[in-house]
């Protein structure tokens, strides 16, 4: 179960991240993703691992499956400190790459990156980098010469906006680079948080591993009788 939901937590972060890659440049950025969802797929293996160890009562399996489950936390350390690193260099990346995006925004032919600034803009109800005034600096703005914005920036309640500079009441007024800052370090933070919460579920399965370890190894049953040489 709980390999399962660091799966899915590191696969929902690809897929948010998805919409939004083109506000940041460094790929690494993902790192804490990747490494969540292959600790998620290892940690199935070795709860297979710890299950039969325990059934058959193998110390051999049980001792392997704490070493491998210390391993696993260590990761999930490198992932929390990774998330943090990352989380806090979203802000520049973002404020790095959101006014060349903006410059090749392309209304008539949308491409990748008009395709994502109409998307955030949609999703976060924002428009513009700090808001609606910043397209006025932009190319596909002074190339149309109608004094409008992207409909994007309409406001989604309104059936008759046209993106009129005339009428800014029809438009988002919050930019959407604060927005999208935001909503990337939100996505790092589920990261950092299911890391965080699946480590305490490695100390526990580390502990109580330890403790059939511990017993097993104590039960008479299990000791070497002399007697003749033979062992229970």
């Amino acid at each position: 179960a709980a390999a399962g939901i660091l799966c899915y937590v590191g696969a929902y972060v690809f897929i948010t991240y998805d919409d939004y890659d083109h506000f940041f440049e460094d790929v690494y950025t993902l790192i804490p993703a990747v490494i969540i969802i292959a600790v998620g797929t290892l940690l199935f293996i070795i709860g297979l691992i710890g299950c039969c160890a325990t059934i058959r009562e193998s110390r051999c399996g049980l001792a392997t499956f704490v070493i491998i489950l210390l391993l696993v936390f260590i990761t999930e350390v490198v992932v929390v400190v990774l998330g943090y690193i990352y989380r806090a260099k979203v802000e520049d990346e973002v404020d790095h790459s959101i006014q060349k995006v903006y410059n090749r925004y392309n209304g008539t032919n949308p491409d990748a990156a008009s395709r994502a600034i109409d998307y955030v803009q949609r999703q976060l109800r924002c428009c513009g980098i700090h808001n609606y005034s910043d397209w006025e600096n932009t190319v596909w703005f002074k190339q149309t010469k109608n004094n409008s914005v992207p409909l994007s920036c309409c406001k989604a309640a309104l059936s008759n906006c046209t993106g009129s500079l005339t009428r800014p009441m029809d438009l988002y007024s919050e930019g959407c680079e604060a927005l999208v800052v935001k909503k990337l370090q939100e996505i790092m933070m589920y990261v950092i948080w299911a890391a965080l919460a699946f480590a305490a579920i490695q100390l526990l399965g580390m502990l109580c591993a330890c403790i059939v370890l511990c017993r097993r190894s104590r039960d008479p049953a299990y000791e070497l009788l002399i007697a003749g040489g033979t062992y229970a």
